[in-house]
Formats: structure tokens, sequence, C-alpha cells
């Protein structure tokens, strides 16, 4: 089951980039590093004019879908899932401008703030982190939104 607010907030951003995308005639692709299956429910990674919106991204490891045992396993494993659409669309973590994370138990926060702070050493992106009852993979931990500029 898609988590609520994740699936809200990639209808809100993708329908103001395709409107943006329509009115202003910006440059709209998508965004898959290889390695990666299209979903067939969201665009995991999309790039309107000089924005890449990138989907809701879990620490599942892509070939076996399993999930590290120990926390700071998960959250590096999701950021190098990020770091690879990034990389994909010839970006880089310091191009990051606003970051959601979303948290089963907000007592993690601070451990997955030790991990996330190696990715942004300096001027780091605005970033909203949310306790959420559950995400739409079982054993996830931890869900994070990108938007990154160049």
């Amino acid at each position: 089951m898609p988590n609520f607010r994740s699936t809200i907030a990639a209808c809100i951003l993708f329908a103001c980039s395709t409107s943006l995308a329509a009115a202003g005639g910006l440059k709209k692709y998508v965004v898959l590093p290889e390695g990666y299956q299209p979903n067939p429910n969201a665009t995991l990674g999309l790039h309107v004019g000089d924005t890449l919106y990138i989907s809701g991204t879990t620490g599942g490891d892509l070939k076996t879908r399993k999930y590290p045992e120990v926390f700071e396993d998960e959250v590096k494993q999701c950021m190098a899932k990020i770091g690879d659409f990034l990389h994909a669309d010839k970006m880089d973590y310091a191009d990051v401008v606003s970051v959601q994370v979303y948290l089963t138990d907000i007592s993690l926060f601070q451990r997955m703030n030790a991990v996330y702070n190696t990715y942004f050493k300096t001027q780091p992106p605005s970033r909203t982190t949310v306790q959420i009852a559950k995400l739409g993979a079982p054993d996830a931990h931890i869900e994070i939104t990108v938007t990154a500029r160049k």
C-alpha cells in the first residue's frame, strides 16, 4: 500500500511540473539510473526545466528487495540510491535543495541525522522530517524524497 503523504506529494509535484512544462515549454524527461526498473504507479525521477524531482526512496536492496538489519546501513543505502538518480542526471548532493524524510520511529532521528550529514557537509538543503505510521515497503524504516536543481 503506497504511503499517502508520499503519493499526495508526488501527485502535487507531478501536476505542478506538468503545468509548468506545458505552459513554459520547459524541457521534461524521465531520469532512471541503470539497473532501476520503472514504477508503473509513479515516475521515480523526473527532470523539469533545471529541477530534478526524485520520488520517495527507501533503503531496500535493488536485487533482493531486502532491507539492512542495521538502521544506519538502511539510511546509507537510501542515500546511495538517491545519489544514483542525481548522478544519472549529471547532478550531485550539492545540487539538492529540498528533502523530505519520513521515519517510522522519530527516535531514529539522531541516528538518521548522523548518516545524512555526511552527504550534506556544507550548506545543507531545506528539510522536513516527520514520523509516519507505516511506509509502502513493510520492512522500511525510512523514505526520502529529494528535489535538486542545477
